[in-house]
């Protein structure tokens, strides 16, 4: 992976958050058996027949895939079950595992299901694996299970600046899918709606600078963060106001957080580097370099957490090498896929919450002479994670390569 001397601290929702959100740099993972992360070991499969299709075949029945999901209890993890369901992606049967401790079940197809503890061996047997979990989790499986054949999408920042391994937004560079390359990364949660955004405007005007401000849910931090801000709101709400409109209640000590959330926003997400960069600046800087397959594309952040539970926002400004004019760019988002262009109106966190789209709003000239400004807003739990690898398995299958 590049650096910036930061480490990679968990961002989104199913990683778990250390305390004070300065979390330890994630060693990068050691391939298994001298093994490139995300390439293919040659597996001894049967020759494949319409009663017996086995693993991999691009001919498979498709209602016979075994789909193991590791951290099913966590946030992301539930929300990808349900969209499975949704999307009626053909599972034939479902392996749910839990990345915790304790005992625990998802509910799939009406029916209760236990989950097992992960292990290598019942990942094997999968045709499909979504990593959900920890790096820590992704690092110890994603390349063995990648190298024994079986496709691996992986929702962690484990190995999204790994070379090898395709780092995808479906509607944005599915090109960079192979299938020699059966380790699949997500994007971190933040970055998705720039990248949608960006994307069109890349293929007509080319990119010459971005910058954006994100706003980013307490969601994106796990549950425990969660669990820190409705007990923040809650004390807040008890107490605000009894003296006067302007009263504010002492605000509590942080124990998962920097600094306090509810009524209160800071400009810190990871930890900071000795640039003063935080880590998810660094995150989205490389992530969206490598998506749009810019790597030296000039790109500034700050990355805000802010009193809002679900859907991360950004306030982002992309300057391009050639002019466009506002009513071709209008044309351009209208037909891009993935987004929801506002015209006359513009989306927040309240109407964006639960839906599939990158919502893209307040479309205007920047002050710079090819400077473009626009209001972007997505559910950071679905097209920043689980609905994003369901569309990456969505397109193995059309691929016929799952």
């Amino acid at each position: 992976m590049s650096s910036s001397g930061a480490g990679s601290p968990p961002s989104c929702a199913h990683r778990p958050s250390s305390s004070r959100s300065r979390a330890a740099s994630c060693p990068p993972a050691e391939p298994i058996s001298g093994s490139k992360p995300g390439t293919p070991r040659p597996r001894k499969v049967s020759a494949p027949s319409a009663s017996s299709p086995g693993q991999g075949s691009p001919m498979a029945n498709r209602s016979s895939l075994r789909v193991g999901v590791v951290g099913a209890t966590g946030l992301v993890g539930r929300i990808l079950l349900g969209i499975l369901q949704e999307r009626r992606f053909p599972v034939g049967e479902l392996r749910p595992f839990s990345s915790g401790r304790g005992a625990s079940a998802v509910l799939w197809r009406g029916r209760r299901i236990p989950c097992a503890a992960a292990s290598l061996e019942a990942l094997r047997a999968c045709d499909l694996a979504f990593l959900v979990s920890s790096d820590e989790v992704s690092e110890r499986f994603g390349p063995a299970l990648a190298a024994a054949g079986v496709w691996t999408i992986d929702d962690s920042s484990a190995f999204r600046l790994h070379k090898d391994v395709p780092l995808v937004i479906p509607e944005v560079n599915a090109q960079a899918l192979s299938p020699r390359r059966r380790l699949i990364a997500g994007p971190n949660c933040t970055l998705t709606g720039a990248a949608v955004v960006g994307a069109p405007l890349l293929r007509a005007g080319g990119l010459k600078a971005v910058r954006l401000a994100s706003y980013q849910a307490v969601s994106g931090a796990g549950r425990a963060a969660l669990e820190e801000y409705h007990a923040q709101a809650r004390r807040a709400a008890a107490k605000a106001g009894r003296s006067g409109p302007l009263d504010i209640p002492p605000y509590p000590e942080p124990k998962v957080f920097p600094k306090p959330i509810a009524l209160n926003l800071f400009p810190q997400v990871g930890s900071f580097d000795r640039n003063g960069d935080c880590s998810e600046e660094f995150k989205v800087r490389e992530e969206l370099r490598k998506i749009w397959g810019a790597r030296a594309l000039p790109i500034s952040a700050t990355t805000v957490r802010v009193p809002v539970v679900r859907c991360h926002s950004l306030a982002l400004w992309i300057e391009t090498r050639r002019p466009l004019g506002l009513p071709r760019v209008r044309a351009l988002l209208r037909r891009a896929p993935g987004l929801k262009l506002w015209e006359g109106d513009y989306p927040t966190p309240a109407s964006a919450l639960e839906t599939d789209e990158v919502h893209v709003g307040r479309v205007r000239r920047g002050a710079l002479p090819k400077e473009l400004s626009f209001w972007v807003v997505s559910d950071n739990l679905r097209k920043g994670a689980a609905l994003n690898s369901v569309q990456i398995a969505e397109l193995l299958l059309k691929k016929r390569w799952l």
